[in-house]
């Protein structure tokens, strides 16, 4: 049977295993794919510390980490027509994606284009639409600034991108061991903790139009008073201060969550981007499926640069 990592109970890295799993079959609006790649995201170890999500029922163990994979059509469900056997295509998963085969949800899923590869594909789903939705959640007009802090992971990577496209200035927070790759970018490196405040006003005098939180907590706290007194006052319909990390830190400063769109257009949209060379998930390391649980520790120590991908063998 088809190789799978899970987790068998809420907990830390001890509850990780890997098993043997049936083949799926798609139910209603779903694809069965062979996997080519998966996307590795801090969210996988969070759900399996015990995070609950809206709209995700409890978990039944044992549970297949990861949300996002690469792959090839092998079956279809009933009520979908926009996919056939043979698809090279990526997405969200149904239930988990470290294993050889799994489910996509038909409507958050899409075609891979020819000029990306399963690596870069599977790390666009998450990460790459939320950089997506978030930037355009904020609707910066062109010459803009926008700090990014956490600008090094994959969310940060894919935001500086996605804005630098859009004509803004980016400046962003990450460790001095990821200041090159934010440079690499067109980034403006500011290294974070004490006194990030006045380094970002030092790089940026007249202040910033709008901060995208990657981190939250109190560097979530402390970056939120480098905004520009009227970004600071909420002038214009957009929101000017977003995160992706802490929701309850960033409503009490007055900012909101990101809102995700999650659905296929936004697929299309990052594909597009990728496909066009304007969006590089920059997939810094890739681990084969037997050695998912380096790949998942890789990211849950917070040291990644870009994206972890695992690849399973075609």
């Amino acid at each position: 049977m088809p190789k799978a990592y899970v987790y068998t109970a809420n907990g830390g890295p001890e509850v990780e295993a890997f098993t043997d799993l049936p083949v799926p079959e798609p139910g209603p609006g779903q694809l069965a794919i062979a996997v080519r790649a998966v996307g590795v995201n801090p969210a996988d170890w969070k759900l399996r510390n015990g995070l609950t999500l809206p709209g995700l029922p409890d978990p039944v163990f044992p549970v297949v980490l990861g949300l996002e994979a690469a792959g090839v059509v092998t079956a279809v469900g009933p009520q979908v027509s926009a996919f056939a056997v043979g698809d090279e295509v990526f997405g969200i998963t149904v239930a988990g994606a470290y294993a050889e085969h799994v489910l996509l949800a038909a409507a958050l899923a899409t075609h891979k284009p020819a000029a990306v590869s399963f690596r870069a594909a599977a790390a666009l789903p998450v990460a790459a639409a939320t950089a997506y939705d978030g930037v355009h959640q904020l609707a910066l007009p062109a010459g803009a600034t926008l700090l990014i802090t956490g600008v090094g992971g994959g969310v940060g990577v894919a935001a500086a991108q996605i804005a630098r496209h859009a004509g803004l200035t980016v400046v962003g927070t990450a460790s001095a061991g990821k200041k090159d790759l934010a440079e690499s970018l067109g980034v403006v490196w500011v290294e974070p903790g004490p006194g990030v405040v006045e380094r970002v006003r030092a790089v940026a005098p007249q202040g910033v139009d709008a901060v995208y939180d990657l981190v939250g907590g109190a560097a979530l706290e402390e970056i939120a008073g480098v905004l520009t007194p009227a970004a600071a006052a909420g002038a214009g319909a957009a929101p000017r201060l977003i995160t992706a990390a802490d929701t309850a830190t960033v409503t009490r400063l007055g900012g909101v969550a990101v809102q995700r769109a999650r659905n296929a257009d936004v697929l299309d949209a990052v594909a597009g981007l990728a496909a066009a060379g304007v969006l590089d998930p920059h997939v810094s390391d890739v681990y084969p499926l037997d050695r998912a649980d380096a790949a998942l520790r890789a990211v849950e120590t917070g040291h990644a640069r870009g994206k972890i991908v695992i690849e399973v063998a075609g």
